[in-house]
């Protein structure tokens, strides 16, 4: 029986991909799961995986780090929310890899390569990469959308996959980001200033440290007792404070 291990630092993406491999491939045994790269090298070492599931972006010792630490002691799949990965992670010797969120199809094409792979333990890593490079070069070659399309977000227990057009604004406080849209909220860990380097900024408007604005949700901007400007959301009580080192954003409007 194939066994594996699971190393992300989200427990809601863990528990996604262990019930998608479970559907996709039902003989394979997950024998444990990591919270980040370290716990992943130590799990290798105790359990000796065929097949260690990596997320590239963990806190600590990243994915990338924790492969090249677990070498050819198991096969390595990366999964990632960032197309642009890939190519690195073959690089690495990854035997391939999975996208978040993770789409029940793509993983049945991974999971079809993990098992001829298993069944040639033989073949070089290199060999294989190379191969799967060259069969997704026209993919990897084209043009990728620059900013983020989506934000994934745990609402409770679920995990749901919020357009960003859809998104109101952003507002963190020290621990989580606020994700507000015109129905409901959600949390997440990125901070706003990842946000900001990752969205349209043409389309969000970055208004405080803590805070980032859909320019489409701005209903006006208005000034309280204490001389503060404050942006107006259309069909929201709240009133998001502007820094002064924002102000230029609104002299155009």
């Amino acid at each position: 029986m194939p066994t594996a291990i699971i190393a992300d630092d989200e427990r809601l993406m863990r528990d996604q991909l262990r019930l998608r491999l479970s559907e996709a491939w039902p003989e394979l045994e997950i024998l444990g799961e990591a919270k980040n790269g370290e716990e992943a090298v130590e799990l290798v070492d105790q359990l000796h995986p065929d097949l260690t599931f990596l997320d590239i972006r963990m806190p600590g010792k990243t994915g990338m780090e924790a492969a090249r630490d677990i070498g050819d002691r198991s096969q390595i799949v990366f999964v990632t929310a960032y197309d642009q990965y890939a190519v690195e992670a073959f690089e690495r010797g990854a035997v391939d890899y999975v996208l978040k969120p993770t789409e029940p199809e793509r993983l049945r094409v991974t999971v079809d390569r993990l098992k001829q792979r298993l069944e040639r333990p033989g073949e070089k890593v290199n060999d294989s990469v190379q191969q799967m490079l060259s069969q997704l070069a026209e993919k990897i070659a084209a043009p990728k959308q620059k900013h983020l399309q989506w934000i994934q977000a745990s609402i409770g227990q679920d995990l749901r996959m919020i357009p960003v057009e859809d998104i109101l604004f952003f507002r963190s406080d020290e621990k989580y980001t606020c994700v507000q849209t015109a129905s409901f909220e959600a949390l997440i860990r990125k901070p706003v200033r990842d946000l900001a380097e990752e969205l349209d900024p043409s389309l969000f408007w970055q208004i405080h440290r803590a805070t980032l604005v859909n320019v489409n949700a701005i209903e006006g901007v208005t000034r309280d007792i204490r001389g503060r400007h404050l942006v107006l959301v259309k069909g929201r009580p709240e009133k998001l404070e502007v820094s002064r080192s924002f102000l230029h954003l609104f002299k155009q409007m």
